[in-house]
């Protein structure tokens, strides 16, 4: 495990805008470099629906995503992956040999609801 990331102050966390959302659609991503799949989610009205690719392949089957809310950080710049553009960043913590384990609410909210 690492360390813990020198201090912050809440402000520098408040500028990351984590936000819930619904995944409306989920595809596979054979073009990716490592397994991953192509997810969009719903965060409401006010943000709309996002693409991401998500490397979430080791403990999630696509039909097992749609439904499924997420926690995300919807303020990162789009960023290129292969042909596929991302527009958010899926959060999720590592299981003992990598694979990733989303994180999101354990009772359902309102999509859009930002983290605090």
């Amino acid at each position: 495990m690492a360390e813990a990331s020198a201090p912050i102050s809440y402000d520098d966390f408040a500028r990351v805008d984590i936000r819930v959302g619904t995944i409306v659609q989920a595809e596979p991503f054979p073009e990716a470099r490592r397994p991953a799949f192509k997810l969009w989610v719903d965060f409401g009205e006010a943000i709309g629906v996002r693409k991401t690719s998500a490397q979430v392949t080791k403990h999630y089957q696509l039909e097992q995503l749609t439904g499924r809310q997420v926690a995300a950080v919807v303020n990162f710049p789009p960023k290129q992956i292969g042909p596929f553009m991302s527009e958010i960043l899926v959060l999720g913590f590592p299981d003992e040999e990598g694979g990733v384990v989303m994180i999101g609410p354990d009772k359902p909210v309102p999509n859009g609801g930002k983290l605090f």
